[in-house]
């Protein structure tokens, strides 16, 4: 599967989770670890939980296997790792805190991150 239908898979997944503030980063030449990044936001715990599992089954039908989740324990912060796509899911406090947009377009001060509109 190329990224970019990875890419679309896993937004249509958090949109039909209702994840919010969906940001993608493409950062490809920034890191080795993988050519994009989105994050997004869940309202609870629970809501952060079911978005990465949402996510992680979603990439199986597809086909993708996740190399792995992290964060599924206290639901403040879940990573699925898709090898080409990253998917961080937070809830809005420790986005705050961690700022990962801001982290990832350091070297491009004037581009905002790709912000996106529901699907």
């Amino acid at each position: 599967m190329q990224i970019e239908e990875l890419r679309d898979v896993v937004l249509l997944a958090l949109d039909d989770m209702k994840a919010k503030d969906v940001v993608v980063l493409d950062v490809r030449g920034k890191t080795s670890i993988t050519d994009i990044m989105i994050v997004a936001s869940g309202t609870s715990d629970r809501h952060v939980k079911s978005i990465a599992q949402t996510v992680a089954f979603k990439a199986k039908q597809a086909g993708e296997m996740p190399l792995g989740t992290e964060g599924m324990e206290d639901g403040e912060w879940a990573l699925v790792d898709l090898n080409g796509v990253v998917v961080h899911v937070m809830q809005p406090k420790v986005r705050d805190f961690y700022h990962l947009e801001r982290l990832w377009s350091l070297d491009e001060p004037d581009k905002a991150p790709q912000k996106l509109k529901s699907i």
